[in-house]
């Protein structure tokens, strides 16, 4: 359960990564 919990979080956290690179982008161009 615990390492499911870990796999879920850590995609969760790699898309939230890849939405603030996209801003980031945005901002920059």
């Amino acid at each position: 359960m615990g390492i499911e919990d870990g796999f879920i979080r850590l995609s969760v956290g790699i898309e939230h990564i890849n939405d603030l690179i996209g801003d980031i982008e945005k901002a920059l161009s």
